[in-house]
Formats: structure tokens, C-alpha cells, sequence
């Protein structure tokens, strides 16, 4: 009803999730009981908000870090304090899955609610999201949610249809390429149409440290918007990307190579800068009225001179990013809202991120719109009850085709169509050491047919047979 009458207004046609609407012939005569129905509606669904708390919603998503790079996940070389304070206050949970191992195909799952089978963007090639994708921002638009976007965007190049302005947001500072976003002291990043161009520091540890600037950023944001309802998409560039930090410290002293002291000082400022942030919140009295999610894109890079093993950021999962066992696709997940989610809790529940969409929408009151993959999990954050999670799928373009589903305690990885399957217990096997699908005939063969009807052919991601 109140899109109708978006559409209707002045008889003009309304921009509303991309489409049109032409209602000028409709005459006053026909229009007046609709106008009496759509405001007793209007009326009945503002007392109904009035019960059910509206949150403002932070999403933080950072770069390539994995499940074990953070302490209430088991870290212990390094300390990661106010992301342990957060899951104190909050809700930490241990089978949180990203929507795909690469950072482009994994924003683009979170954005729409749809997996990576369904996505427009399956992998990391400059493939921008198109006009008719329908966002989280879009939905959160509908209620008249201020946006913005800060930080990696990754889902669209300048002058393509997947700029973070053409998707929903109001406001957008940060990087649109995941290549410029290695860089931590970059020479220009764009806000909103506009390049902001800055002093060239290379790699010389002087000046503009770029995820501070973020930080900054997201504060001002907080700051500005007053009584509306606000919706921050926070995509923190730490900790990927080149070794860049303005000092090791705190661990500068330690007995570790030089690369893995810049990785837990990238680690530690992300995580000082994620507790400004909750600092914020708490000073302007906003924690109780503001939902804030803490996750990874994907899991740690397994290439590249810092060595995973090390730290165990995988944790005791096998794999990292570009890989689709669980080291690649597991993620930290930590949310707090004071007063709504219970402190301290420890969740089980399987979900992933192609789920966040239709969860937040209808945190916040939002008809959820057809066409999504993801499942709403508003009664399991505020009630806490374990749900039964339908078949999760992922596949990924980089270095050939490769698929996943999970369903219940059973893992299925195939390494192309038609090529045979590895099957793992989850239950009793989360590292994924031994390959059971020689004694299970008959899952690989019902989890190969969903992962068969899982997949749609898309010109932009070809599937060789």
C-alpha cells in the first residue's frame, strides 16, 4: 500500500526499486476510497511500529579475516579486546557462513539475499550489480531509512550500474575497486561521484592511513543523522591487502617475522576502531536502539608472504579465501543490539549471509520482497530458538568451477560439473580430513541433484560442461 501510493503521488511515475508506474488517468472520484484505505493502514502500521522497536542497523564487513583471527574465537598470539567485549555484550556465532570464499561474489550475496547461484556477481571479475538487483539499502529506503555506504564497495565500476548511489544508498565514501583497496594510503578514493584525491604516501608510513579515515567517516555519519532511522554498511579494508600499517606496535617487541607483527597490528586497529564505533553508540545513547553485526568477507588468503598457519586463522578448519572448505566460507559472526539480543550468548545456528538480508527487513518492519534465497532469522535472534536451516550452496568462478551445498551435518564439495564429489560430516568432522563419499552413495547423489538446482546459467559466469 504505501508503495502504491508512492507511485500514484502527483500522477507522475515514481522511481521505486527501479521501476515505473503511470497512474495520471485515475480520477479524484476513484482515487478517494483508496486514500481512505490506505490511511487507516498507514495508521494501524504506525501503532504497530510504535510496539515494535525499529533499529538503526550497522553492518560491519572486513577483508579476509578469518575465524580464528579474533580472541572469543580462540586467537591467543594476539588480542583482539573490544570484539571480545562485543560478543560479551551480544551474540557470538560459531556456524556463520559467508556468501562466497572471494570479497565481490560474497558483498553481492549479502546485499540481495540471493546466493551465489542466483547472484549477478559470482566471482571476483568486474561484473557490476544491475538495476533490477534489489538491495538491502533499496528495502531499508522504504522506510525511510538514511544510508550509507563507507569503505570497500567491489560491486561496480565507475559508470556501471552497480555504483553504491544507483543501488540504495544515500551517501558512499571509500573504494570501488577491490585491486586500488590493497593500498592503505591511497592517492584518491571516490565519495559519492566525486574522486577525492590525496597527498601520494606510497608506502612510507607517513600520512592519511586510510582505514582510519573510515572510522572517522562512519562516526560523522552516526552523528549527522539526527531522529531518522539510519543504516551504516561499514567495509572495513583490514585486514587484506598489502602489509601497510602506520607502526607495529603493540607487538613490535614480539619474537614473530616482520609480516606477521603488521598482520596483528592491522588486526588491533581494526579492532580499536570497531570499539569507537560501539563507544559512539554507548555515549549518544543509541545501543539499545541500534543493531550492529560484526563479520568477514571470506576467510584468510592461504597465498601471499603472511603464512596463516601461524596465527591459525583458519582456526581448526581446513582451507581460506578462493577455497570452499569450511576455512574459506566459515566466518566470524557477532551481533549486538542491548536490551533486544541476550549477552553473552554462545549460538549454534546455521545460517548464512545471503540470510542477513531478509533478516534485517524484517527486524526493522519490511514486507519481504520474492525472489530471495535467504531465510529471516528475526525469531531466532530475538527468542533464541535453533531453527532447521534449508540446503546452503555456494559456488565460485576462480580458477574453475567449483560448488558446495551443506545440508543438516553433511558437507558436499564438487571441483566441477560433472566431476565427482567430496563428502565430509560436519558433526563429527568440522576440519574436513575424511572424504566419505565412497561409503554414501546415496547423499552424494541427493546433494549433487541440489546443487544441480541450485545453479542458473548466467552469460557472465559461464559453466564449461
Amino acid at each position: 500500500m504505501i508503495r502504491l501510493l508512492k507511485k500514484m503521488r502527483n500522477g507522475h511515475p515514481i522511481q521505486v526499486g527501479h521501476k515505473e508506474s503511470h497512474c495520471g488517468s485515475l480520477s479524484l472520484g476513484l482515487l478517494a476510497p483508496i486514500i481512505c484505505l490506505i490511511s487507516g493502514f498507514l495508521t494501524l502500521n504506525a501503532a504497530s511500529r510504535e510496539r515494535t522497536p525499529q533499529p538503526n542497523v550497522i553492518l560491519i564487513v572486513v577483508d579476509d579475516l578469518g575465524i580464528g583471527d579474533l580472541g572469543c574465537y580462540g586467537q591467543r598470539h594476539f588480542q583482539t579486546p573490544r570484539l571480545d567485549q562485543m560478543a560479551q555484550e551480544g551474540v557470538r556465532f560459531t556456524h556463520y557462513y559467508s556468501g562466497s570464499p572471494v570479497g565481490a561474489a560474497s558483498r553481492a550475496v549479502l546485499m540481495t539475499g540471493r546466493h551465489s547461484g542466483h547472484a549477478t556477481i559470482r566471482g571476483n571479475q568486474k561484473v557490476p550489480l544491475e538495476y533490477g538487483d534489489y538491495t538491502l539499502a533499496e528495502g531499508l529506503k522504504q522506510l525511510s531509512y538514511a544510508s550509507c555506504a563507507i569503505g570497500l564497495w567491489s560491486m561496480g565500476q565507475p559508470g556501471s550500474t552497480g555504483l553504491p548511489n544507483l543501488q540504495g544508498f544515500d551517501e558512499w565514501f571509500g573504494f570501488l575497486d577491490q585491486e586500488a583497496a590493497r593500498n592503505h594510503y591511497p592517492e584518491f578514493l571516490w565519495r559519492n561521484q566525486q574522486v577525492i584525491r590525496f597527498e601520494a604516501n606510497g608506502n612510507n608510513r607517513r600520512g592519511l592511513y586510510i582505514p582510519y579515515k573510515f572510522t572517522d567517516a562512519a562516526m560523522n555519519f552516526i552523528q549527522s543523522t539526527g531522529s531518522s532511522p539510519f543504516f551504516l554498511y561499514l567495509s572495513y579494508t583490514l585486514p587484506a591487502g598489502d602489509l601497510m600499517v602506520p607502526t607495529t606496535k603493540p607487538y613490535s617487541d614480539m619474537d614473530w617475522p616482520e609480516e606477521q607483527k603488521m598482520k596483528a597490528a592491522m588486526i588491533y586497529r581494526l579492532d580499536r576502531d570497531v570499539g569507537k564505533i560501539l563507544d559512539l553508540l554507548d555515549e549518544k545513547d543509541l545501543s539499545s536502539s541500534t543493531l550492529v553485526l560484526f563479520c568477514s568477507d571470506n576467510g584468510p588468503p592461504r597465498e601471499g608472504v603472511v603464512d596463516p598457519d601461524f596465527f591459525k586463522s583458519s582456526g581448526e578448519l581446513r582451507g581460506g579465501s578462493e577455497e570452499l572448505y569450511e576455512g574459506g566460507i566459515r566466518s566470524p559472526m557477532i551481533m549486538r543490539w542491548k536490551g533486544q539480543l541476550t549477552s553473552g550468548k554462545v549460538s549454534d545456528q546455521v545460517f548464512a549471509a545471503w540470510d542477513l538480508m531478509p533478516t534485517i527487513l524484517e527486524l526493522c518492519g519490511e514486507n519481504l520482497p520474492g525472489g530471495l534465497d535467504g531465510v529471516s532469522l528475526k525469531q531466532t535472534l530475538l527468542k533464541g530458538d535453533l531453527v532447521k536451516h534449508p540446503p546452503m550452496y555456494w559456488e565460485t568462478h576462480e580458477e574453475g568451477f567449483r560448488q558446495a551445498i551443506r545440508f543438516e551435518r553433511w558437507k558436499a564439495i564438487r571441483f566441477g560439473m560433472g566431476e565427482g564429489v567430496e563428502l565430509y560430516d560436519l558433526e563429527k568432522d568440522p576440519s574436513e580430513q575424511t572424504d566419505l563419499s565412497v561409503s554414501h552413495p546415496d547423499i552424494v547423489a541427493e546433494l549433487t541433484q541440489l546443487m544441480d538446482a541450485s545453479h542458473t546459467s548466467s552469460s557472465a559466469w559461464p559453466v564449461s560442461p
